[in-house]
C-alpha cells in the first residue's frame, strides 16, 4: 500500500500507511525509537524549527482542560542550522520520510531556510507552518518563497480559523499539500497561579472543528491538492473519519504523549497491518492491534520434539 500525500511531480512524495505524528509531538524523531517501530508510520514530521534559535517561554506552560489541555512552548529550537547538524546523520538512517516542519518567521528566514534544507538528502519534505492571523497575501508570499528556494515537496499547515480564507491562495502559489490544522489559540486559567494563560489548544474536542473543515476544503479544491487532517485524533475511528472525510492522511498530536504505542496501532491499522481476529479464536489467540508478524509467531507449527532429541 502506498499513499501519495503531495501532488504529482518528479519529487511527489509517497508513504506506506496514512498516519505521521504531528509537528511538535515527536522531537526531532529520536524521542520515541524505543518505544515505537518506525517503519510502522508513514513518515515523521519534526518539531517546529525557526532559522534562528527561539527559547521556550516563561512562565506556565500547560494548563489542564476538561477535554484536553491548552499548551504554550514557545516553540523552543536551537536554529535551523544546528538541528541539522545534530539530526542529519540520524535522520538518513529512518525507515520512513522525514518533514522538516519549519516554522515561517520571515520571508527572509523562509528563503534562507528553504535553500538550506534543500541541500539536505535526508529530509523528503518541508512543512512550512504558517502564523495565526496571517492575510492571505502574506500565506502566498511566505508559500511561493519557500516553493522558489527548494525542489523538496512542500507542505503548508494553516491556523484553524485562517484556513478556509487562505486554502486557495496557498494551494494557488505552489503548495504540494495542506494540513489542516494547526492547533487553535485559546486562553485558561491556571488553577496554580490563577493567572490567564494564553496557549493552544490540544484534546478530543478539537476533532470535530477540523474534521469539519477538512470537509469542507476537500469540497471546495476538489482534487487539485491534497489535504492533510490534523486535530484531535486519539482513536482508530478517529483517523478513518478523517479519511472518510477526504483527507489523503492524517497526523495524530496528543495521543503520542498519552500513549506512544497507540500512534503506531493507528497507523498499522490504516496501513492494512492489523490481523483481523478469526471466528472462534480465544481470548488470548488474539488481542486489539495485534500484527501479521506476532500472529504469524503465534500460529507457527510447534518444532518436532522427537526429531530435536535426534539431533547432535
Amino acid at each position: 500500500m502506498t499513499v501519495q500525500i503531495t501532488r504529482d511531480g518528479k519529487h511527489a512524495l509517497q508513504i506506506t500507511t496514512p498516519v505521521m505524528p504531528a509537528a511538535g509531538t515527536f522531537g526531532y524523531g529520536d524521542a520515541y525509537r524505543k518505544l515505537i517501530k518506525y517503519e510502522k508510520l508513514g513518515a515523521i514530521v519534526t518539531n517546529p524549527v525557526t532559522y534562528e534559535s527561539w527559547s521556550p517561554a516563561r512562565g506556565t506552560r500547560l494548563v489542564p482542560l476538561d477535554s484536553g489541555m491548552l499548551l504554550h512552548t514557545g516553540l523552543p529550537n536551537p536554529g535551523l542550522s544546528r538541528v541539522l547538524r545534530a539530526y542529519r546523520d540520524f535522520w538518513s538512517t529512518l525507515p520512513v520520510p522525514l518533514i522538516l516542519h519549519l516554522v515561517a518567521t520571515s520571508p527572509e528566514h523562509v528563503r534562507k531556510s528553504a535553500s538550506r534544507i534543500d541541500e539536505e538528502e535526508s529530509i523528503a519534505a518541508i512543512e512550512l507552518g504558517l502564523p495565526d492571523d496571517i492575510s492571505a497575501k502574506d500565506a502566498a508570499l511566505f508559500t511561493r518563497d519557500a516553493k522558489r528556494r527548494s525542489e523538496k515537496p512542500l507542505l503548508v499547515r494553516l491556523p484553524l480559523l485562517d484556513a478556509p480564507e487562505i486554502a486557495e491562495p496557498v494551494a494557488d502559489a505552489g503548495a504540494d499539500a495542506l494540513v489542516i490544522a494547526a492547533p487553535p489559540r485559546g486562553t485558561a486559567r491556571d488553577p496554580l497561579s490563577g493567572r490567564l494563560v494564553s496557549g493552544r489548544v490540544y484534546g478530543p474536542l478539537v476533532k470535530p472543528m477540523v474534521l469539519r473543515l477538512v470537509g469542507h476544503l476537500v469540497r471546495r479544491l476538489g482534487d487539485d491538492i491534497p489535504v492533510i487532517g490534523a486535530g484531535g485524533i486519539h482513536t482508530t475511528q478517529d483517523a478513518r473519519d478523517f479519511l472518510e472525510a477526504g483527507a489523503r492522511a492524517v497526523q495524530t498530536d496528543t495521543v503520542t504523549w498519552i500513549q506512544p504505542q497507540y500512534l503506531e496501532r493507528i497507523s498499522r491499522d490504516l496501513g492494512g497491518w492489523i490481523v483481523t481476529r478469526a471466528t472462534g479464536a480465544f481470548p488470548d489467540e488474539w488481542h486489539p492491534g495485534m500484527g501479521d508478524t506476532e500472529w504469524a509467531a503465534r500460529n507457527a507449527p510447534a518444532p518436532d520434539k522427537a526429531e530435536d532429541a535426534k539431533k547432535p
